[in-house]
């Protein structure tokens, strides 16, 4: 691939803004066309973003100078549309979940491999500098032998102030699907693949009310549990223990902390390109008999900030070097395939053991420049 590589998007809802925002900065792409089923809302947001030309699923799909088609369609159509563009001779970058369940899923990464042609899965923020300056100190050995995790995403829900969320209460999503691929993403590339996990889950309301926006008192079905607590045993020995919730009145997003044999690590919300990273040394020995505080060594961020559509870009640079580039389909499906485990587990109270795995996820490193020419 050559740059500026053509992208054309399906699907321009809420997230497409930031999507857009960030792909009109990078000199490696160029954003061709954006279609969606209202065709009207594509004209509004080419007009908006610059776009030269707008119209239908097919449009973008047929166009001669897209390589690459950004899926931002909701999770029940995510494996149909990724399946059309492989048809179709593109690449593809789409928004998480990859699918919602295993068979369709897997054969979407079948399709695309004896095509030749490369998947990648939001999220992308795991390679964001706050995220990987966290890793390369967790890999540098700063807490030592990395032993177990936790993680919290804890807020009233999106019921609260997103204008149609009836699909993020519906199958394939929920706190699980819906904030989960951010946490268990970032798990997995530090630790790497799942062999089992353990889950309960629990639903506060059989509906919801709308509270914002022009639909605003609409009544609609909760699908799906609305609080999950997911334990994970990865491979290579760590333990994981991670809360989703659209049920908590205490609003607490992004935790994500790490601890090892010498120390603990408190690393960026995984929602998030960036943030702080800090991390406390394990205590050897109390001479005083005074506790005390313990002291936060701060680590400097490092890397380029940027947000969304970072993880595209990373894809078509690594197609031209003939490198693997970092979200990859095979990782988007572990983290689907986990997140599965943990329904299956929540139904039948039982650990599941997760039965696919994935190769170990690259660092991105420290002089990647998005807004560098490359191709």
């Amino acid at each position: 691939m050559t740059g500026p590589v053509g992208v054309g998007f399906v699907g321009v809802g809420v997230i497409s803004d930031t999507y857009l925002e960030n792909l009109g900065s990078f000199p490696d792409v160029r954003v061709v066309i954006l279609g969606d089923l209202d065709v009207d809302r594509a004209k509004a947001q080419a007009e908006k973003h610059g776009v030269a030309e707008w119209g239908t699923t097919d449009d973008v799909l047929a166009h001669p100078d897209v390589d690459v088609i950004v899926n931002l369609t909701i999770p029940a159509v995510h494996v149909d549309i990724s399946s059309r563009a492989i048809a179709a001779g593109k690449h593809v970058w789409t928004e998480k979940p990859l699918g919602l369940d295993r068979e369709s899923t897997a054969e979407l990464l079948r399709q695309a491999d004896a095509a030749g042609l490369r998947i990648g899965s939001a999220p992308d923020t795991l390679l964001g500098p706050g995220f990987q300056t966290a890793k390369r100190a967790i890999q540098s050995g700063v807490i030592g032998e990395p032993m177990f995790a936790s993680t919290t995403f804890q807020t009233v829900g999106p019921d609260l102030w997103h204008p149609s969320p009836a699909f993020l209460f519906a199958q394939g999503a929920g706190p699980l699907l819906d904030m989960g691929p951010y946490y268990f993403s970032g798990l997995v590339s530090l630790f790497g693949s799942v062999d089992r996990v353990a889950a309960v889950g629990r639903k506060k309301l059989e509906e919801r009310t709308i509270q914002a926006g022009p639909n605003a008192g609409t009544v609609f079905p909760v699908e799906v549990p609305t609080t999950m607590q997911v334990i994970t045993a990865f491979e290579a020995g760590q333990q994981a223990a991670s809360l989703l919730s659209f049920d908590s009145a205490l609003e607490r997003h992004g935790v994500f902390e790490v601890h090892g044999t010498e120390g603990s690590i408190v690393l960026p919300d995984p929602n998030q390109f960036e943030g702080r990273i800090a991390y406390v040394k394990a205590r050897k020995s109390i001479s005083d008999g005074n506790w005390g505080e313990q002291e936060w060594i701060e680590i400097e961020q490092e890397g380029k900030v940027t947000g969304r559509g970072l993880g595209l870009l990373d894809m078509v640079r690594a197609i031209a070097e003939d490198r693997p580039h970092v979200a990859t389909g095979e990782l988007g499906y572990h983290v689907l395939d986990v997140m599965l485990s943990a329904q299956e587990s929540a139904a039948s109270g039982e650990f599941v053991k997760v039965a696919s795995t994935v190769a170990p996820v690259p660092t991105v490193p420290v002089d990647f420049d998005p807004f560098a020419a490359t191709l």
